[in-house]
């Protein structure tokens, strides 16, 4: 598969059938660089909270800034191999989010390996969802 102009080979390692929504592994070979992002929320490039009390919202602007860093490193959301979730209600994030990231990242054919967890509370009280993602060219 190439991502930005070099042949990478991704191997999607699926050896059930469920869940749908992800892959189990993902092997990467003839890559060069491997980026980690650290966890990415709904933060203004001022460092302003944004759209507290909507995880959806909460979540596009995640992967907004998600798609930010992953482009100045010359990258795109075609480049992640795992991605971490992290919310403060997994009931909300299934109602409300899941379907948005889902689609978000089916735009490049990626359903990466890794870990949904709930968590007491994130960096900020008002924070509902936290993506931590490794992407690789």
């Amino acid at each position: 598969m190439p991502i930005g102009g070099r042949l990478m080979q991704l191997t999607k390692v699926n050896p059930w059938t469920h869940p749908a929504f992800f892959d189990a592994g993902v092997m990467v070979e003839g890559h060069r660089r491997i980026l980690f992002l650290n966890g990415q929320a709904a933060v203004s490039s001022e460092a302003e909270t944004m759209h507290v009390g909507d995880i959806r919202a909460q979540a596009g602007l995640t992967l907004d800034n998600i798609e930010r860093v992953l482009d100045d490193a010359g990258m795109t959301l075609a480049n992640i191999v795992r991605m971490n979730t992290y919310v403060v209600d997994v009931d909300d994030y299934f109602r409300y989010a899941d379907e948005l990231v889902s689609e978000r990242l089916a735009r490049f054919d990626v359903r990466p390996p890794g870990v949904l967890a709930q968590v007491s509370q994130l960096a900020r009280p008002e924070i509902l969802i936290e993506l931590e993602a490794t992407a690789v060219d």
